[in-house]
């Protein structure tokens, strides 16, 4: 069975980065939840938005969430994949604001061979994250946060949790239109394992900015990650995306993540391509009360993903 589970989590579920020497475990934590930062690359710690979805990405950036909103999240992952969240914000005061969350993964039914190929029956995995989300202005412009998770992971009969902490920084400047932030991801590790040996966390450390020009509607991003490795060439750190700000309410942007098109490349010499990967669009839609965000983009090799979602503030 143990090679199964290998077999799952290596195929299926979603990949680690390039170039880290181990492998890590809960990987879905890794996909991205917001539309608007899928949009700009799939990776985003930096744009200020009422939008509760971003919150996952950095939680420094919950500060920016309208009283009492509610955000629903999907993504089609990959065929027979499905990857949803949701989280609800709760302005305590002026200067702090409380979130809490759930990000969910199922993997489907999946057949139960054994080493000669005899299928033996079926299996189902699924993982799960419930979070809890703490924004505080720490000083003029500058708002900390910090996100607490318990992690879940079922395949088969074999189960594993985790504990784990994000921690996040921005600081914003409204009259020039600068924001900057730092956020270390997924701070923690397993408190049960599949087996003896217990996994790793999918830390990530990670820096961006965003500037809006006061002359165009448009915002440029960039966005460093996995910064603790460099086992890899310093271009795959880099996440860039812009966004078209119509109106206050109506934006459309597209982004390139160099490291997934690296990572998704298939095919030798002349036919090699990444068919796409790395390549990412979107937009959306905020009124006061109610947001629509959707994405396209390509998080695993055999399939293309939407993300998509839904807010309102009652």
């Amino acid at each position: 069975m143990k090679k199964v589970i290998y077999a799952l989590l290596f195929g299926v579920m979603p990949s680690i980065v390039c170039g880290q020497e181990n492998q890590t475990e809960y990987n879905f934590l890794r996909l991205p939840v917001s539309a608007h930062a899928g949009a700009l690359g799939g990776e985003n710690i930096t744009i200020i938005e009422d939008d509760p979805s971003l919150i996952f990405s950095n939680p420094a950036l919950a500060a920016s969430v309208t009283d009492q909103t509610v955000g629903l999240n999907y993504m089609n992952y990959m065929s027979g994949v499905s990857f949803a969240s949701g989280s609800y914000t709760k302005v305590l005061s002026q200067k702090s604001t409380l979130s809490g969350g759930i990000r969910y993964i199922n993997y489907g039914s999946m057949k139960e061979t054994d080493a000669s190929g005899t299928q033996l029956g079926t299996f189902s995995a699924n993982e799960f994250s419930l979070e809890g989300t703490m924004a505080y202005q720490l000083a003029r412009n500058i708002v900390g946060g910090i996100t607490t998770k318990y992690v879940y992971s079922h395949i088969a009969d074999y189960t594993s949790m985790a504990v784990g902490v994000d921690l996040g920084i921005n600081w914003y400047m409204p009259n020039r239109e600068w924001s900057l932030s730092i956020v270390a991801k997924n701070l923690g590790g397993e408190i049960k394992a599949y087996h003896d040996d217990f996994g790793k966390m999918p830390f990530d450390l990670q820096m961006g900015v965003s500037k809006t020009f006061q002359a165009l509607p448009v915002r440029v991003s960039a966005t460093l990650v996995d910064m603790t490795h460099y086992g890899y060439r310093f271009a795959n750190h880099i996440c860039l995306g812009a966004d078209i700000l119509f109106s206050e309410s109506i934006w459309a942007g597209l982004g390139y993540n160099f490291r997934r098109a690296e990572e998704m490349q298939t095919g030798e010499g002349d036919e090699e391509s990444a068919h796409g990967a790395g390549l990412s669009f979107g937009a959306g839609l905020n009124l006061e009360r109610f947001r629509l965000n959707v994405a396209y983009g390509k998080y695993h090799v055999s399939s293309h993903s939407l993300i998509v979602n839904l807010g309102y503030s009652f």
